[in-house]
């Protein structure tokens, strides 16, 4: 493999897949260092500069010593790096089960077929809604997820006229999240309930299996 391929790695760790339509699965995390959002909700603030550079075989052989099939690349932000198509395709050729997380702001049409995209779109709340790449939404499959991290009832009301708009059910998986510590689990699921959104709920099983502030899980 070319000596250029390299990634600025913030950590790589085994854990529990804690969202998507897979949580509470094993997963290995590869976390990418960077990112060009500033959400006012942010919970992984540590990864926008922490991070050392990483060939591609080195990341590969810490993922391949795990020895679990499910893989999930995360950031940050993990298309702000020109490699990080080139990771997930090598991740794919050698037979895993890959995911990556994404604001969604950077195109997603670069991404490897076989990777399940989940593409958090950004809410009013977050402060950044206006970086959201609208364009991505056609290019969104059946096997990829759509996430709306809710933190009060106008972005509820957004992302339900979103949904609307793009016919997004239609389209993937639709996730419903709320910020953690900010938006209560239950008022958000009784609002999904009440208005017979066909979205799926989710929580952050991470938080609630360790400290909600603890890293590497």
């Amino acid at each position: 493999m070319n000596e250029s391929n390299t990634l600025i790695v913030n950590e790589i760790f085994y854990s529990i897949q804690g969202e998507s339509t897979l949580a509470g699965l094993p997963c290995v995390f590869v976390r990418l260092t960077g990112c060009d959002l500033r959400c006012v909700w942010c919970d992984t603030a540590y990864a926008f500069n922490e991070g050392s550079e990483m060939p591609l075989d080195l990341i590969l052989d810490k993922v391949r010593n795990y020895n679990c099939n499910l893989v999930e690349i995360t950031g940050g932000e993990p298309l702000l790096q020109a490699n990080t198509p080139l990771l997930l395709k090598h991740l794919c050729n050698s037979g895993y089960k890959v995911m990556i997380e994404t604001g969604g702001h950077h195109d997603i049409g670069k991404i490897d077929p076989r990777v399940k995209r989940i593409v958090d779109i950004k809410c009013p709340g977050s402060k950044m809604e206006q970086r959201n790449r609208w364009e991505n939404i056609h290019l969104l499959n059946a096997n990829d997820e759509v996430k709306f991290v809710i933190s009060d009832h106008n972005d509820y009301e957004w992302s339900k006229n979103i949904i609307e708009k793009y016919e997004l059910t239609k389209k993937c998986t639709v996730l419903m999240a709320p910020v953690f510590g900010i938006l209560g689990n239950r008022t958000l699921a009784e609002w999904i309930l009440q208005d017979k959104l066909n979205v799926r709920f989710q929580l952050q099983l991470h938080k609630y299996i360790w400290e909600p502030t603890v890293r590497g899980v």
